[in-house]
């Protein structure tokens, strides 16, 4: 089983806001929020394809999601905001009252 270890950029996608009209228990929404996007070439060396389910591990806790392919640079990966990148997050606000929620790093794995 290979890792990688990438920076982790969660942040808001409009196919979210959509979901948010429909409800957050929606199928659209869900899919939205649990998927990592990545580089197709880090992609290859976690051994991993489109739909594939991988467990993402940072200093705040670790979440499985599933991954697809995307246009960024080697080395990044997105999520949406949402419980998975939630339960990455440390705790540490550095005296903000806001976690770092951006910029941090994981590691991927593959799930089976």
């Amino acid at each position: 089983m290979n890792d990688t270890k990438l920076i982790l950029i969660p942040g808001r996608t409009m196919k979210q806001g959509t979901g948010m009209n429909i409800g957050k228990e929606s199928d659209e929404y869900q899919k939205v929020v649990t998927t990592i996007e990545m580089n197709r070439d880090d992609m290859v060396r976690v051994g991993v394809e489109d739909g594939d389910t991988v467990r993402v591990r940072a200093s705040g806790g670790e979440a499985t999601v599933q991954c697809r392919g995307a246009d960024l640079p080697e080395g990044m990966a997105f999520i949406a905001y949402g419980p998975a990148s939630s339960e990455l997050m440390d705790g540490e606000t550095h005296g903000s009252g806001m976690p770092d929620s951006k910029g941090f790093e994981v590691e991927v794995q593959r799930v089976g």
